[in-house]
């Protein structure tokens, strides 16, 4: 077998040079390029963005916390906590009537519907600071959106369409529908529309690594749909067991 010693040599050196190739394939690009090269690039590669469509995009997870709320404009029968610093006779939880608008002390009735709660910050400051205050620091949270909503489909126990009572988060959203089934996939896709630009976007979560904590528990905005797909390898786990178990059945005498 020594007349093979060349070959399983050239074989191992081969197999190393093409680890090699593909170690440095796989380099990350410099983080930094020269102006030169830049210019050259941008005036050599073709302009991809104009053709790419520009109503559907792939995003990384959104951000939680606030500007998912700061970006929502108030609907009829949403709950509104007020609070004028200093003043605490004034603060108190209003829900906005099927008209729009609530009722406060001093200021009378206010339009809220189809403010953010900045506006209408804005809105009831100018209101005290005409006749009753000077400067005035308002405060708007909204603890109920009860004109919000969020659809849930997919491999989870009861799908449906959810409304967004304050806060929510995906996991919580997911528990509103009884959470995932046996064959439900742990990657789960959120389809989002910005309302001011109507683009949509794909958000993907990994929910076991929200769970032990890596990533954020997104927040949920309203008009998402959140999407809970079926595990192939899972799935094929099920049906085999159905399908072994009436013979298992069987063998024991049972049947």
């Amino acid at each position: 077998m020594l007349w093979n010693t060349p070959i399983l040599t050239g074989m191992l050196l081969f197999t190393l040079l093409i680890g090699v190739v593909g170690c440095a394939s796989n380099r990350p690009p410099p983080a930094e390029a020269s102006p030169e090269s830049a210019h050259a690039a941008s005036s050599s590669s073709p302009a991809t963005s104009a053709s790419s469509p520009p109503t559907t995009s792939i995003a990384p997870p959104a951000p939680t916390g606030a500007p998912s709320v700061e970006d929502y404009r108030i609907g009829s029968q949403d709950l509104l906590e007020l609070q004028v610093f200093g003043i605490e006779a004034l603060n108190r939880t209003v829900r906005v009537n099927s008209r729009g608008f609530i009722s406060l002390p001093l200021v009378g009735l206010v339009q809220a519907a189809g403010l953010t709660s900045e506006q209408l910050e804005e809105a009831l400051a100018a209101k005290l600071a005409k006749d009753y205050l000077q400067n005035p620091q308002v405060s708007v949270f909204i603890k109920e959106f009860t004109s919000q909503r969020v659809t849930i489909e997919g491999a989870v126990k009861s799908p449906g369409v959810y409304p967004l009572k304050g806060r929510t988060t995906l996991l919580q959203a997911l528990a509103t529908a009884q959470g995932l089934s046996s064959v439900a996939d742990t990657t789960v896709r959120v389809f989002r529309t910005d309302s001011a630009t109507g683009n949509r976007a794909i958000l993907e979560f990994d929910l076991e690594k929200i769970r032990a904590g890596e990533i954020d528990n997104p927040d949920m905005r309203n008009d998402d749909i959140i999407q809970v797909q079926e595990s192939q390898g899972k799935s094929i786990a099920k049906e085999l067991i159905e399908f072994i178990l009436p013979f298992r059945v069987l063998g024991g005498g049972l049947y």
